[in-house]
Formats: structure tokens, sequence, C-alpha cells
């Protein structure tokens, strides 16, 4: 995994210049607005998007709810779980799965239920635009966008849609069935590659070589990069590695999960670590890799015709109009060919909107408020795969002093950000004298606490300060029991 080049594991990604940005926070440090410039200087978690953007920042604070109430009664069972990876395909049939909703609990975030059901960050922020996706309020219906139409690709091997940063992989001996998963790829200036490749090595706990450009990147801001990562929680490989033939490119997992459904690599394919795993088991050297850029699919049910729209990669931004023209073209046909009518007002909606959620397009079809408000409810897990725990922390313990705020929300959101960090840094918000405290701990020892404080400085660009034991105002749920 020697060339293995275009995989970092903590990518800078800011999106303004480095002095600015350290310039910006140290005067915003005490004021609620700095998370602003937190979420932009951490690439895992936030500002890797098709562009630079702050629409889904907490600031000014959304609406309440994303989604309108139930069509029916809140009385109707609700599904114990629904598919989210495994589908049967029919030979003529283009979309899969269905629209699902749940309400969410106190502690929930939008990454451990897309986790949960086999979605990306992009994915669900995009389907619920008005919810914070790190500290959203309880009873909130969340929509669940697990209805796909697959790419126009021969149904072969393994298949990679850029464009909605998901893949689709069709079993060799099983000719009616499909699995589907989220995916991280390359950020701009490192886009995953288009065209057809296969699969030319397997590995499990591969180690990585960081090349010496990325090491001396590194060694500028302190931070120092070994010559060899190995195996372990600190690789950014994960624990399976697929080869494909385009020099130097992987399929691979990750230690950030959360960063999967972003555009966060220096080029590789990124899966959840419990998704590459099941794919590792299921493919062979040889199999035949198809990556695509499709961001306008049709398909029809039944009588019905469904689009599905998302905004052209950077990259293949100035191909916009070509691409929706030739849609419009092809909607055209498709409609004379049936003798139906296209409402050409919800088209336009839909290609606005570019939020992934395949949409009916007809006259008199139902538009995405109203597929949401029929879409059925899951039941709330226990507990989300995946979801970090925060452990207690007590008066013998090391921790850390992050950031102090003076809104109570933004100081939540950096803390589930912190705990959502690859290795998870346990992080919890803390009253004190009027403001609100980002707390990181507990931590066994002063060198421990020494190493987080650093990973925090370099990933948010924050002077986070060790703390002692007996120096942190315990949160009001511990200190009652101290």
């Amino acid at each position: 995994m020697s060339n293995s080049y275009y995989c970092i594991p903590h990518p800078p990604l800011p999106l303004m210049p480095m002095k600015t940005l350290k310039k910006t926070l140290a005067d915003l440090l005490h004021q609620d607005a700095a998370l602003r410039c937190v979420l932009l200087a951490v690439g895992m978690l936030s500002g890797c998007q098709l562009e630079p953007t702050t629409e889904y920042l907490p600031l000014p604070p959304p609406p309440t709810a994303a989604l309108p109430p139930a069509a029916t009664s809140e009385q109707r069972p609700k599904l114990a779980g629904i598919a989210a990876h495994k589908f049967s395909i029919a030979k003529d049939r283009r979309i899969v799965g269905r629209l699902a909703v749940i309400r969410t609990q106190d502690g929930d975030t939008l990454s451990d239920i897309a986790r949960h059901f086999g979605l990306g960050y992009h994915e669900i922020t995009l389907a619920n635009p008005d919810i914070r996706p790190w500290t959203p309020k309880a009873g909130q219906r969340v929509l669940l966008p697990l209805r796909f139409i697959l790419p126009d690709a021969p149904r072969k091997g393994i298949v990679l849609n850029l464009a909605n940063m998901r893949m689709f992989y069709f079993p060799p001996k099983q000719p009616d069935v499909m699995f589907t998963y989220p995916l991280g790829i390359g950020r701009e200036g490192w886009n995953t590659p288009l065209g057809q490749t296969t699969i030319v090595a397997k590995k499990a706990n591969p180690a990585w070589a960081p090349p010496e450009s990325i090491r001396r990147e590194h060694a500028a801001k302190g931070d120092s990069l070994p010559a060899v990562v190995p195996p372990g929680p600190n690789n950014p490989l994960g624990k399976y590695a697929l080869s494909l033939g385009f020099n130097s490119y992987l399929i691979h997992g990750t230690n950030k999960p959360y960063g999967v459904g972003m555009q966060v690599s220096h080029g590789c394919v990124r899966l959840y670590p419990e998704d590459i795993k099941a794919l590792f088991k299921k493919t062979a050297v040889g199999m035949p890799v198809r990556m695509v850029h499709q961001p306008y699919m049709t398909a029809w049910v039944g009588d019905r015709l469904y689009l599905e729209a998302h905004q052209p990669l950077q990259k293949w931004a100035g191909q916009k109009q070509r691409l929706q023209k030739s849609l419009l073209k092809q909607l055209r046909q498709a409609a004379a060919e049936k003798g139906t009518t296209v409402d050409w007002e919800k088209v336009d909606r839909t290609l606005q909107r570019a939020d992934g959620i395949p949409t009916p397009i007809l006259a008199a079809s139902l538009d995405v408020p109203e597929l949401a408000a029929k879409a059925p409810e899951v039941q709330h897990p226990v507990h989300f795969y995946g979801q970090p725990v925060v452990p207690e922390l007590t008066g013998s313990d090391w921790a850390i002093l992050v950031a102090d705020f003076h809104n109570a929300a933004v100081a939540q959101q950096l803390a589930a950000m912190l705990t959502h960090q690859g290795p998870p840094i346990p992080a919890r918000k803390v009253e004190k004298d009027g403001t609100y405290q980002v707390i990181a701990g507990p931590f066994k020892n002063k060198r421990e606490a020494e190493l987080i404080a650093h990973r925090i400085r370099m990933d948010f660009e924050m002077d986070a300060k060790p703390l002692p034991p007996g120096t942190v105002a315990l949160p009001q749920e511990n200190a009652s029991t101290q």
C-alpha cells in the first residue's frame, strides 16, 4: 500500500487561508459565531460538500421541524426495520427502496441516524435541510431517503455514481439482488476518477505509507507522521482495502466513519467500516468496477415517472446546463411514448432542490412533502449502530477545555462533532458561570490528554488546554454522584 498517496488521515481542507482562519477564530473564540469557522476548518464533518457552504449551520436557528405532520393517525404500527442495503431487482426495474421517517430522541444526531440506516451525511442533511445535523430537537420527524434510482450502467460488479456518492454492487451469481452503500469520495482538486477498471488486489488490515509530500505538509503544522502507519485505530484505510486498476486508488474503510457521504479524500473511495467488511467478503480480484457521474436519473414505476436530481460535482459543474437540456429532451420523449403529461414546474422544483429524493414528476402526482407525510415511521432503536457513548467524567480524570460559548446549542454541537471524530474524542457541554464549556475526556493521564489536545488543535484550529484532575466543573448529572 506504499503508493496509496491519495488517502490521508487528517485532511486539513480549510475553506479560507489558514492564517485568516486562525485570526478569525482568535477574534471570535468566546462568541457563538466561532463555530461557523470551526465547521469550515474541520474537513471530516462539515465543509467537505459539493462547494463551500454554511447552509447547515445552526446560526441563526432553523425551523423546529423538517417534515409535515404524518398523514395518518399516530396510532398506526411502526416498522420494526426497513431495507437499507440489500434489494431485490427485476430486469427492467431501475428504482428500489422506499421513503420512511424516524422520530428523534434526546442525544440523536443525523450522522448516527444516517449510519444506522445506510445513508451518508450529505444524503440525510439534504433530505432534512431544516434540522440541525448535530443537535436535532427531540420529537422531530427525520426523513430517511432510502429510495434509489439505479445508474444507467451495466449491472455487473461494482458501479459507483459519484454524483450521489453511492455504490451499487451486483453479485455475479444473484442477478435478482443488488446491494448499495454510501461513499466518501475525493474532494475538489483530488477527484475520484471516472471510467472502468477492476479490483486488482485485496488486503485486510492494510498499513499506510504516507508520501513524503503529505509528511512535509503535516510536519509544517507540527503534526509529524511516521513513515508507515500500522493497522489500528489511527490508520485512515480502516481494516479492509480493495486496490483498483487506477493507479493508487482504493476502495477502503475508514477510521473516521462520519466523513462517509462527503467529499473528503484525496481520491480514494471510503465506506463505513461495517460496509467495507461486507463488501470485502463478497468481492473477488478481477471484479469489474465502473465509476460514473450521473446527477440526473429517471425511472418508471408502473405509470409513474420519477426524477432523481443531484448537483453535479464541482469538476463537472460547467456541464450542468448541457446535462439538464439532455434530461428535458429525454423526459419529453418518455412522456410522448407513454401518452402522459409531465408537470414541468415540478421538474424545475426537483432540479432546483437537487436533494437526491426520487420524485414523481407527472401531472397530478405527489411532491416530496406529501410523500414524506405518507411515509411509514420506523421504530427508534435502543441504540443506533456505531453511536458513540461518552464515558462519565469524574474528579480524578484528566480532561481538556476545548472552548466556551454563550449559546448552549452551539456548545452542544461542537461536543457532538468531537465525539463523532475518528477515533472518537468523548466530549460534553458543561455550564459554568453563565457560559457553556466544551469539555473533552476522560483521559487516563497527562500524556493522553496532551495528545488529544494536539489532535483538536490540528483538526479544529482551537486552542485546547489539558486540565488536571479536580480542575473541571463536572456536568450536573455527574456532580451529584461525586
